[in-house]
């Protein structure tokens, strides 16, 4: 059975690779994840507030609102409670190069070009194979349009593309308002691989003692449909690469994103939730459902159920969002015959 897959331009042995997160941070986990059958990883993200909290384009962003919201900068964490710097992370993916035999894909986070530039270029020379930009940006100024926000993430892929040859992949959030459209821009712009979709942590309130918290809530596969349709409506249609995450969790869900257009199938929550050695079971549930079905190679499925290749295209748009609310109905309306008939009673 023929699992490989291309991303970024990597050859890959399968189309599982464990996405940012926690796990990353030591080599013995990325080690464990490239036994389990990981075919690249995506390291845990450096944060553009670890590069330098004094560039005046990150300060502009951070500040904006300060004066009508005096807590907006306390949100933040202290630059102490970093657990790793640029020269740390750096020399993190080195090590992780001379441990691995598998790609090793860095990740930067944050909003602005400034440090950016510089730690890109520093990445490409530690040895990682490729980047993920993760911009995590909320734009919560009233006076700035949805064309603005669009712009910083165009000026990010710009000059981190101008400045490194490594491939680099651009990790999105489904909240544009023409998601089409700037996926379309950034691929003309000169992105390799789109990554979709980011989840966006909420801050939770607590109510006794006034604060706003952090709350992390892990995936679930009820998570997937979202970057299932988007990846499904965009395959084939850009040039660049497509990575589905959120919401993998099993190997049904891996079958779902491949045959919806992914390149590779990224998870975190899973592994979080239930170990590293996941990758593996879902790696063999994965290879049976194919050796079952008589495919003979990934590559055969991938896109089959595209909006491009699909029988019934307009499932991905208002057909199927009509279709939907007019089947459903409670099941107490069924149990009282409010709907005409009881299921299986005629």
């Amino acid at each position: 059975m023929d699992l490989t897959t291309t991303y970024l331009g990597l050859n890959l042995k399968n189309p599982l690779v464990p996405s940012s997160s926690p796990l990353s941070r030591n080599l013995a986990s990325l080690k464990r994840m490239e036994d389990s059958g990981a075919s690249a990883i995506v390291l845990y993200s450096l944060f553009e507030e670890q590069i330098t909290l004094e560039s005046h384009t990150l300060n502009h962003y951070l500040t904006q609102g300060v004066e009508s919201f005096p807590e907006a900068l306390t949100y933040f964490p202290e630059a102490a409670e970093y657990e790793t710097g640029p020269a740390e992370y750096l020399e993190h993916i080195h090590k992780a190069k001379n441990s691995l035999e598998i790609p090793i894909i860095a990740s930067l986070n944050g909003v602005s070009t400034g440090g950016w530039v510089k730690y890109a270029r520093d990445i490409q020379e530690a040895g990682a194979d490729a980047l993920e930009l993760n911009i995590y940006y909320m734009p919560t100024d009233l006076n700035l349009n949805g064309n603005e926000v669009e712009q910083i993430y165009l000026d990010v892929l710009r000059d981190v593309k101008e400045a490194v040859s490594l491939p680099v992949a651009m990790k999105l959030s489904p909240y544009f308002s023409a998601l089409a459209n700037i996926a379309q821009q950034m691929d003309e712009g000169g992105a390799d691989g789109l990554v979709l979709f980011n989840r966006f942590y909420q801050p939770d309130l607590d109510i006794e003692n006034l604060e706003v918290v952090p709350h992390l809530v892990l995936s679930t596969s009820s998570e997937l449909r979202l970057p299932l349709r988007w990846i499904a409506i965009l395959y084939g249609r850009i040039e660049a690469d497509l990575a589905l995450t959120t919401g993998i969790h099993t190997a049904e869900d891996v079958l779902k994103a491949l045959m919806a257009g992914a390149s590779v199938i990224m998870l975190a929550s899973e592994l979080l939730r239930n170990g590293i050695d996941r990758l593996g079971e879902i790696l063999v549930d994965l290879e049976r459902w194919l050796v079952e079905y008589e495919y003979e190679s990934v590559n055969q499925m991938q896109g089959s159920l595209s909006q491009i290749n699909c029988a019934e295209p307009a499932a991905f748009e208002r057909a199927n969002y009509m279709r939907v609310l007019s089947s459903f109905a409670p099941d107490y309306l069924w149990r009282t015959g409010s709907l005409g008939r009881v299921p299986g009673g005629g």
